[in-house]
């Protein structure tokens, strides 16, 4: 395993690239099995969790040709079982996704309880009760092995009982090819989503309502593959400027949507945060004094739970008392003992908030990162921080940044991979 070794406390400037959604990514791979048609990925971030998805449609038979840096070929025609390799499963909560396209192939799925980030509870309850709304017999045996079984998948309506990305993207994947129409109420508004519908309707799917909390789906019987080209990572653009505010350093984040980031730019100006946008750019400016502020964090287009951790690293710097109220995952602010142990002052409330007195000078230390997310506002506090810091096992980073030392080290951070 790998460390990063991180001398603190400069500031750094020049230019961010973001890379693209991961969260797109993951399910742009999945949509290549409801064709056996070659289908094209471009900008695809260079993750572990991409390698991942990649490893399980390769081991199901696929065959995935690297044509250039961020740019792939896949073709699923060999494919010939819905038996999915439960050890890969098992690192990989996104494999959850593959299985609709899987059941519209071949009838039958085997999946193993998909592993992931440890940020909480993450049960797939909400999967297994959506498939059966499609006509599919769930059994589940001893070994948290869940066999999925239908002939053809058959239209039906799917009420999420609590908003779901991921829950919206599985079940759009697995209506495109059912028979007859399928709606999902209650559904997720994120901007992957929009893009995944659109590049599904390019290729004969009717999808309509995507971004919307209804989406209707009048299944095909057919689908191309065509070309699929990621959007980039909002998550990753958003985390980027809370580590420009975090080291007050001056910082162009480019190749990035800034519409993606209306609320939370919001919430940083509310902060005494300066920025000029242009149409892919946002550049951050130095600031003289950040105001404490209390964050909710909300599906989009509020403040997504993926930057609550970078942005609870970043009051650490703010004057004043700041809440953070996490109100999606549990086991999100855990992590929070680890910025005390660097000079923070927070209160752990209860595993949904923390009170955060700020501002405070932040101290090197040696640390481990818990998840990606995490791992990630962590590396923030180390460049933030007085003297060197230590991240020990810097794997969950790297399942969702790719080559991040690197264009870290283009804006002057000191920063080693070991």
């Amino acid at each position: 395993m790998s460390d990063f070794i991180i001398e603190g406390g400069y500031q750094l400037s020049g230019k961010l690239p973001v890379a693209g959604a991961k969260n797109l990514a993951l399910k742009a791979i999945a949509a290549s099995l409801l064709s056996k048609d070659d289908m094209d990925l471009v900008n695809v971030p260079e993750i572990e969790d991409v390698k991942r998805q990649f490893e399980i449609l390769e081991r199901l038979g696929a065959s995935v040709n690297k044509l250039a840096k961020g740019v792939y070929k896949v073709n699923t025609s060999k494919v010939s079982s819905g038996l999915m390799p439960r050890d890969l499963v098992n690192k990989l909560r996104a494999s959850t996704v593959l299985t609709g396209p899987l059941l519209a192939r071949f009838g039958e799925v085997e999946l193993s309880h998909p592993g992931g980030c440890k940020i909480g509870r993450r049960p797939i309850d909400l999967f297994l009760k959506g498939f059966q709304s499609l006509g599919v017999e769930v059994t589940e045996t001893k070994d948290l092995t869940y066999k999925l079984r239908a002939k053809k998948l058959k239209g039906g309506i799917i009420v999420f009982p609590k908003i779901s990305v991921t829950g919206t993207e599985t079940m759009m994947l697995a209506g495109v090819l059912a028979d007859g129409f399928t709606k999902l109420i209650n559904a997720a508004l994120e901007p992957e989503i929009v893009a995944l519908a659109n590049y599904l309707n390019s290729q004969g799917a009717r999808i309509s309502g995507a971004g919307t909390p209804i989406i209707n789906i009048e299944g095909v019987k057919e689908l191309g593959a065509g070309e699929f080209i990621m959007m980039p990572d909002r998550i990753e653009a958003g985390t980027f400027i809370m580590l420009a505010l975090a080291t007050n350093s001056q910082i162009t984040v480019t190749n990035c949507q800034p519409e993606h980031l209306e609320v939370p730019l919001s919430v940083w100006r509310d902060m005494g945060a300066e920025f000029d946008i242009s149409q892919n750019e946002i550049l951050v400016k130095h600031w003289k004094n950040l105001r404490a502020v209390d964050i909710k964090t909300h599906e989009y287009p509020g403040f997504v739970t993926d930057m609550q951790s970078s942005m609870t690293v970043l009051l650490t710097q703010a004057t004043g008392h700041s809440l953070v109220h996490e109100t999606i995952f549990e086991g999100r602010l855990f992590f929070t003992d680890v910025l005390n142990q660097m000079g923070a002052d927070i209160t752990l409330c209860d595993p949904h908030r923390v009170i955060i007195q700020g501002p405070r000078q932040l101290e090197g230390r040696t640390i481990e990162a818990p998840d990606a997310r995490a791992g990630l506002a962590l590396l923030t506090a180390a460049l933030a921080a007085k003297g060197k810091s230590i991240i020990k096992n810097v794997y969950p980073i790297d399942r969702g940044y790719e080559f991040l030392e690197e264009r870290l080290k283009n804006i002057g951070a000191s920063i080693m991979r070991v």
